[in-house]
């Protein structure tokens, strides 16, 4: 089976970033068969900043994203999202890549499940 999400908030402020990685990561845990999708668009681009910096005891949506990566997950930043944002040249978490629409919408088509944040 192949999921994909699609995160649309920024990283902090709402915890819609921070509930959709909660769900890939248990995904990728108890489900090692099902491939984890996380497509990031509009403020979600953020989310692959690398070096990210969180108060201690504050949930921290990097190490959040790299756990899904190293459990397999693939990870796609929106590219004229990320590039409206200032993040076209930005550090990125290691394994996230710019993408496209076209690409966003290959993954919807061949996805069995699509949630959304």
């Amino acid at each position: 089976m192949k999921i994909l999400i699609l995160i649309n908030d920024a990283p902090y402020g709402t915890e819609k970033a921070y509930n959709a990685l909660r769900i890939a990561n248990q995904l990728n845990k108890d489900h090692e068969t099902v491939e984890v999708r996380i497509f990031l668009m509009a403020d979600a681009a953020n989310c692959a900043v690398a070096d990210q910096t969180t108060p201690n005891g504050y949930y921290n949506i990097e190490r959040m994203l790299k756990l899904s990566l190293n459990k397999g997950a693939k990870v796609k930043i929106c590219g004229s999202c990320a590039e409206a944002r200032g993040l076209k040249n930005a550090k990125l978490v290691e394994g996230a890549e710019i993408s496209t629409l076209a690409e966003l919408t290959n993954w919807v088509v061949d996805s069995d499940k699509v949630l959304v944040f």
